[in-house]
């Protein structure tokens, strides 16, 4: 399940990781003798399947890279891993990308393998929500994290208030078993379990479509790594953009991969997942649809800084520039 966008770190906890991310740069000096390391943001899924694809299919290998992927979970601190130099890649968002950035730690985004952000509301059918706007005043069960990134977009654009907000704990019993309720998700999970548990099929808001605009599943490496291996980090971007693609296309070597890592990760949520990314758009639409899987520009970036500056969620005077880098992307970049 990836149903909620991944929480942020506290400022105090960014800081303090700032020494351990020092200290483990200087380790990244040496050539790699050993595997790089992917850590996901979730347990294995098919949000993850690129990767798994091009290790299932010998794409990382076919570029010289060995690679091992650890999946996260509820009590992996992903940016933790990496400051401490125990992860050589991690998967994130624009999100942390930004909230890495206020709190001085070097974090580089390389590519952006979801254009959209697959976060979603999700409220129940025939009770007259039919438009974002509708759940106004309605209890809508969200997670702590939905406070740094997009809650306060819900409330500026929409109208909602924080006497609407509950505490959603991974569990979908509170939302189905009250009808004027919402709750959030992810397009290529929740909707599913809300079949499956509930029997029916949610009314379905993709934040994305509404103008909420981070990129998601993001690479994410640091600075001093991406400085002293550039080739590694270009390599493995081009490995898992072609791993993207073949999952796409036929997802089933990843699939089985995902499902040693996650037993528990059924082939009918598979199918379902992977049936979403594609209508959804969520690798192929926005600039991916010209610039290739993977892209970012410099114009998505700095709109959505500027859109978290208006919020109040980020300090106007950082530099967003520092919080990624293009030069790592195949192609031509904007």
């Amino acid at each position: 399940m990836s149903g909620v966008t991944a929480e942020l770190w506290p400022r105090r906890r960014f800081l303090a990781s700032g020494a351990a991310l020092v200290a483990a740069a200087a380790g990244s000096r040496r050539s790699h003798s050993r595997p790089l390391r992917l850590v996901t943001n979730w347990y294995a899924q098919a949000e993850h399947g690129g990767f798994y694809q091009a290790l299932a299919l010998g794409i990382y290998a076919d570029y010289g890279l060995q690679v091992e992927i650890r999946m996260g979970g509820t009590a992996v601190n992903v940016l933790q891993l990496l400051a401490g130099g125990a992860a050589d890649f991690v998967l994130g968002g624009s999100p942390e990308a930004l909230a890495a950035l206020q709190s001085g730690i070097p974090v580089l985004t390389v590519a952006a393998f979801f254009q959209k952000d697959p976060q979603c509301l999700l409220a129940h059918p025939g009770v007259g929500i039919e438009r974002l706007e509708d759940l106004r005043g309605k209890p809508i069960w969200v997670s702590p994290g939905a406070n740094l990134t997009y809650w306060p977009f819900l409330r500026a654009k929409f109208g909602f208030t924080d006497e609407q907000k509950r505490p959603y704990n991974f569990s979908l019993t509170p939302f189905l078993l009250d009808k004027s309720s919402a709750q959030q998700g992810y397009v290529t999970s929740e909707p599913f379990r809300v079949r499956q548990e509930g029997g029916f099929d949610p009314v379905v808001f993709l934040l994305a479509d509404y103008g909420y605009s981070p990129y998601a599943t993001t690479l994410e490496t640091t600075r001093p790594f991406a400085e002293r291996h550039p080739e590694e980090v270009r390599k493995f971007v081009a490995a898992s953009i072609q791993g993207w693609q073949s999952y796409l296309e036929d997802p089933r070597p990843g699939n089985r991969l995902i499902r040693q890592d996650n037993p528990n990760m059924s082939e009918a949520l598979l199918a379902y997942a992977h049936q979403a990314l594609q209508d959804y758009n969520l690798l192929t639409g926005g600039d991916a649809a010209t610039l290739g899987i993977g892209a970012m520009t410099h114009q998505r970036w700095q709109t959505y800084f500027q859109e978290m500056v208006a919020l109040g969620i980020v300090e106007a005077g950082l530099n967003v520039r520092q919080a990624y880098s293009l030069d790592f992307l195949p192609g031509p970049t904007a």
